[in-house]
């Protein structure tokens, strides 16, 4: 999965339940999840009509809460840990290689923020987890963080993976919607302030859902939890956060 440096490349989530959380976004996104065949653990994969968008594990002992996480691609994984380091940020796990897979980390920002960086082991590959705004049904859209400080934010992401402000949004009281991406390219995700409610800075991945109302209805029935939403957002789609039913933070977007 050898992605641009700087392209989201691969979405995970860190469960309490796998065969749980099969069960419940099989039936909110339409997602099939078969076992990734990685020798000593349980490590399962999301797949849209064939085509893998993400993966998902049980880790009961975790200290961390339930959560998504997205991995960003990068050219040489030791450099760009070191540069986590020199800008502030805090390199959790790694680097380490994963046989037959490639080399990742586990980073925050500054602000705590966490992500993974990756370098794929098969050369040429490109992983289609990220479709963009535009993207296919039941892939991610859109990345987004919630952060203390944009400014600082910016400029520790920027110096990482080269991203820049393409476009801003004025929210009133509630700050500047920063749409980042690479110099030239296409918006990728954006940087807001944390917002009241929100318990820190994080990063929250868009999930696009064919339809929001029926997303809305079939989160419930499935055990979760609708914390906002559908809220209309510009250009005529509508937002959705919530939690699934082990707790995980999750957020998807799609037309009524």
């Amino acid at each position: 999965m050898t992605n641009p440096h700087g392209s989201w490349l691969w979405y995970e989530l860190i469960t309490t339940d796998a065969d749980g959380a099969s069960a419940f976004y099989g039936d909110l996104i339409g997602w099939q999840a078969r076992p990734a065949g990685q020798e000593g653990m349980d490590y399962r994969l999301f797949a849209m009509k064939g085509e893998d968008v993400g993966g998902f594990m049980a880790m009961p002992g975790n200290p961390m809460p339930p959560c998504w996480l997205g991995y960003i691609s990068v050219d040489d994984v030791d450099a760009t840990a070191a540069l986590v380091r020199q800008h502030g940020g805090a390199v959790h796990m790694g680097p380490q290689d994963i046989p037959g897979v490639g080399r990742f980390a586990f980073c925050a920002d500054p602000d705590g923020a966490m992500f993974y960086i990756m370098r794929g082991s098969v050369e040429g590959g490109v992983s289609k987890a990220f479709g963009g705004h535009d993207g296919p049904a039941g892939h991610f859209a859109w990345n987004e963080l919630a952060a203390a400080d944009p400014a600082h934010s910016l400029a520790f992401y920027g110096a990482l993976f080269g991203w820049v402000v393409l476009d801003t949004m004025d929210m009133g009281p509630a700050g500047r919607y920063e749409m980042i991406g690479p110099v030239g390219g296409k918006p990728m995700g954006a940087i807001m302030p944390v917002q009241p409610g929100t318990p820190r800075p994080v990063w929250s991945h868009y999930i696009h859902v064919t339809g929001i109302d029926v997303a809305q209805e079939r989160v419930k029935a499935g055990g979760g939890t609708v914390l906002f939403g559908p809220s209309e957002i510009p250009g005529g789609d509508y937002i959705l956060v919530g939690t699934d039913p082990q707790g995980a933070a999750f957020s998807i977007v799609g037309a009524k």
